[in-house]
């Protein structure tokens, strides 16, 4: 019966309906039947299935203690676990729809009628505090979720801090380690501070209220928890209870940082992990399991990306707090200090990650072989932000080479060492791409790693101009060798990428579009270097030209007399730092002033090829190729657009993106990408050689006097920017474009200007 009678209940708070009877009714049947004379770390006794029933008569209103006591004598058809299982469930959901803005005034009235005299009458909160030591695990979890519910509703109603839960938890803290049972408590304790993060009305000393008396109490149990020698059996393995109390206590870890940005003056417990940094570094080189080690290495990106996530909440109120620099500078010279320490090379990476339906790797398959690239990724991006944070803090040249070269020395070793190429690529040699190797299965991180190696090049570039009025050859010259040599130069950097996206300017619109990488900011400051740094970028693409080898090398090319020739074809990069192969000079015709060219087919017809093919023609060198896009823009997730922060120094005003604009986005990109390809189509359009019934040749002719070098990177790279130049003004001319890309356009203006000024000459 009582079964029956809660499961109307719940169908009714579902669907937000009125309750029709009196709130002690449904307050007795929410009352939880735990005995309340026995020990918080006890369950207590169970409702008894007695099948004696005691009749109320003439009552109208009957008390929560009458009617408890009659419901605990019922004869259930289920067992009392389903029922107190069921009671907890609408506990939470009475609290999600009370505080729901799309319920009636009067039911959420009734609701919080309800909820109050659960917590005044029948001490529902003691008695879920009785069951979170519960050895029925579903039990002690849905009763951390219900406490947590009434702690939020109390304190954003009555504007108070539960009592009960808060000498709860400064007694289970406090007790630390002579008690070691604090995983419950601290299950509690992230979920308050999530459901508060969540509720967007409640004012921000919400957060203070209930936080502030557990400010010490928190510092003190980090200190106690984290001194730990991790050497023993029970960190090591996954389910012991010394190691479910440290992954839950990275929980409150998070949840401590999400909500910093909550308080302008932020507690002593939400910067303790930044100040004394160095536990968590002590453990993830410890003997802990692999998982524990996981959390926190993800915990520790958190972090280092803080500030970023502040910024783009709060607009950059970096110089207004007084606290973060000082602790991201300390978080920062923790990480460097064990980083120069050999500790990246010390910490095991595990070799299995997880596998779909499964906890084994199918036979045969190698896809998972090798590190966790995951962690991989968090790790050196916490290395790379440290370092950008170091450099931007640092007053002289000296005293950033100082750490930096060290540091990018330890982390190219920690790359090559954990980093497997495919079978079927090139060794890597150059360590600036190492960049989009290990990042590009991650395009969030990938431009926040970028974006921190840029900003460090133009900090130390700031400070030797700021040091000498005039450079000499010889210091530029060491200057750009350190760049490539550290991996940091940032045209070196971009250059692979755009090799490894073939060029393709609808993934970099994509990322353009997209909320959810910084890819705007670096951009903005890229092209803004670009245009100062031009002839850097020359040398770096002509570095590329003559160092890398060709998908069919210029070397393999043959004279023209011979009998077969190859047309110069499909130039990918190899190898920035291998050994400069000779310089092959094409030759030239026998008795002609011409160079010519020719590709024979079985056929008699010039077919267009699956890979970026190119052809020399005339006197122009013209790069055709069909680019393969990566982004199926019919099928990609729609991407919520944010504002873009002061920190990308443009000017931007976003706006909401529906489904219909999507589409006419999608649309319009891939009307430009099939004129495009039409474009490149009809340039290549199939030729027939008259006279030859066994074979076809086209001819691309170039006068030997007009001899340009083959700048095929160049070419590429900035055609691929003219065409997202091109992209972005279709968007904006049909607004489209998700905020105003004035400012970007002018700066891809102004590129376009120098490279054509440059083939001009």
């Amino acid at each position: 019966m009582k079964i029956s009678l809660l499961q109307q209940i719940y169908k009714d708070v579902l669907a937000g309906t009125l309750l029709p009877k009196e709130s002690y009714y449904y307050t007795s049947f929410l009352n939880l039947c735990v005995g309340q004379s026995q020990e918080r770390d006890e369950l207590c006794d169970l409702p008894s299935t007695d099948s004696s029933i005691r009749s109320h008569q003439d009552t109208v209103v009957p008390t929560a203690d009458d009617v408890s006591s009659n419901l605990a004598n019922m004869n259930f058809s289920f067992c009392p676990r389903e029922v107190m299982l069921l009671q907890l469930t609408l506990i939470k959901m009475l609290v999600a729809k009370a505080e729901s803005q799309e319920i009636e005034f009067s039911t959420k009235q009734k609701y919080c009628e309800i909820l109050l005299l659960l917590l005044k009458e029948t001490k529902v909160d003691s008695k879920l505090v009785c069951l979170l030591s519960s050895s029925d695990q579903l039990l002690s979890h849905m009763a951390s979720e219900s406490l947590a519910s009434l702690v939020y509703f109390q304190l954003k109603e009555e504007n108070a801090v539960n009592v009960t839960w808060l000498t709860f938890t400064l007694k289970s803290l406090l007790e630390f380690p002579m008690h070691t049972q604090v995983a419950e408590c601290l299950w509690t304790l992230t979920a308050v501070i999530k459901d508060v993060m969540k509720d967007k009305m409640l004012p921000k000393p919400g957060i203070l209220k209930f936080l502030a008396p557990l400010d010490a109490v928190l510092e003190g149990f980090y200190n106690s928890i984290l001194q730990h020698h991790f050497d023993s059996q029970l960190y090591s393995l996954p389910y012991s209870e010394a190691a479910n109390n440290l992954v839950s206590f990275t929980d409150v870890l998070e949840a401590l940082l999400a909500s910093r940005t909550q308080l302008e003056l932020p507690l002593r417990c939400q910067r303790v992990l930044f100040l004394k940094v160095s536990y968590v570094l002590n453990l993830i080189n410890s003997s802990t399991h692999y998982f524990i080690k996981k959390k926190f290495i993800m915990l520790l990106k958190k972090c280092v990306l803080y500030k970023s996530q502040e910024d783009a909440v709060s607009g950059s109120q970096f110089l207004q707090n007084p606290y973060l620099k000082e602790d991201m500078l300390a978080l920062s010279n923790a990480v460097l200090q064990v980083v120069n320490l050999t500790w990246l090379n010390e910490i095991p990476l595990g070799e299995k990650t997880s596998y779909f339906g499964s906890s084994e790797a199918l036979s045969g398959d190698n896809s998972q072989s090798g590190s966790d690239q995951t962690v991989l990724r968090a790790l050196s991006l916490a290395v790379l932000k440290a370092l950008e944070f170091k450099c931007q803090n640092s007053a002289t040249e000296a005293e950033i080479k100082e750490h930096f070269h060290s540091s990018m020395s330890h982390l190219l070793t920690f790359w090559r060492n954990h980093t497997k190429c495919s079978q079927h690529s090139h060794p890597v040699a150059h360590h600036c791409e190492w960049l989009s190797l290990v990042f590009i299965e991650q395009d969030d991180d990938m431009w926040e790693a970028a974006k921190a190696l840029l900003l460090i090049y133009l900090k130390i570039d700031r400070l030797r101009h700021d040091a000498a009025d005039n450079l000499s050859w010889e210091e530029e010259e060491s200057w750009n060798f350190h760049t490539h040599a550290s991996g940091y130069n940032p045209h070196c950097i971009l250059l692979f990428f755009l090799e490894k996206i073939t060029f393709d300017s609808s993934v970099l619109l994509d990322f353009l579009i997209s909320s959810e990488t910084c890819f705007l900011e670096y951009l903005v400051r890229y092209l803004k270097l670009l245009r100062e740094d031009w002839h850097r970028f020359v040398n770096v693409c002509n570095h590329f030209d003559t160092k890398h080898g060709t998908s069919e090398p210029v070397s393999s090319i043959k004279p023209a007399h011979q009998g077969k020739q190859s047309c110069v074809a499909g130039v990918s990069l190899q190898n920035a730092c291998c050994e400069p192969e000779p310089q092959t000079l094409i030759p030239s015709a026998s008795s002609h002033n011409y160079l010519v060219f020719t590709t024979e087919q079985d056929d008699n017809e010039v077919t267009e090829s699956n890979q970026s093919n190119s052809l020399l023609c005339n006197d122009n060198t013209s790069l055709l190729g069909s680019l393969q896009s990566l982004v199926n823009y019919d099928s990609s997730e729609d991407s919520e657009l944010e504002s873009v922060g002061e920190e990308c120094l443009i000017n931007t005003k976003q706006m909401p993106l529906h489904k219909e604009r999507e589409t006419m986005i999608r649309e319009t990109v891939r009307s430009y990408t099939d004129d495009k390809q039409n474009t490149l189509k009809s340039e290549v359009l199939p030729l027939k050689q008259k006279g030859s019934n066994t074979s076809s040749s086209l001819h691309c002719i170039v006068s030997s006097d007009n001899i340009i070098p083959l700048r095929t990177m160049l070419y590429k790279s900035t055609k691929c920017l003219e065409e997202l130049q091109k992209a972005i003004s279709r968007l904006q001319r049909r607004n489209l474009f998700p905020y105003n890309p004035s400012a970007l356009l002018r700066l891809l203006s102004h590129i376009e200007k120098i490279s054509k000024n440059m083939n001009s000459q």
